[in-house]
């Protein structure tokens, strides 16, 4: 594999994982606020990153890269309200959105099909990420103060689940 994808990927693995720790520190601040569904939420995003780092692993092991695993910067870990957090999550996936999209640029310019190929994957579920994120923001928006209706949300949260894609 080219050296410049190579760099490019290694460093994405580092954010996919940085990325679980992030939703993992945000599961932990709504545990913290008694709210099991919006920690239920972010343990379904903790494993959904972790399966993408996962995934580019697997990918640069196949094409006979030895990986180095770098520190995990530390998250952040309090927020100043429900919606911030959502925010962050929202601002969060566009910075691995535009990640993702550089990488598929260096590969087009190394002229590395299979990465392209592969990376095609990452770059549809940024497009799911980004919705989900954006829509949870605009009912936060409607929601407003009602503590009801946050109840009522944090129960549709709680029934998200995350399974792993089957082998493509």
């Amino acid at each position: 594999m080219n050296k410049k994808v190579v760099e490019a990927l290694t460093l994405q693995v580092n954010k996919e994982f940085y990325s679980a720790y992030l939703y993992l520190a945000m599961n932990q601040y709504f545990e913290d606020q008694d709210m099991p569904g919006m920690a239920n939420w972010m343990y379904q995003q903790f494993q959904e990153e972790q399966f993408h780092a996962k995934k580019m692993l697997k990918y640069l092991n196949s094409r006979g890269v030895k990986v180095v695993l770098e520190a995990i910067e530390k998250p952040q870990i309090e927020w100043p309200t429900t919606m911030s957090v959502f925010e962050n999550v929202l601002e969060h996936e566009e910075s691995i959105t535009a990640s993702i999209n550089n990488i598929q640029g260096i590969a087009v310019d190394e002229k590395d099909f299979a990465t392209m190929n592969f990376l095609q994957w990452f770059i549809d579920e940024q497009i799911e990420e980004e919705e989900n994120a954006s829509n949870l923001i605009k009912q936060l928006q409607l929601i407003g103060d009602n503590g009801y209706g946050l109840l009522m949300l944090d129960k549709e949260l709680a029934l998200r689940t995350f399974t792993e894609p089957a082998a493509e």
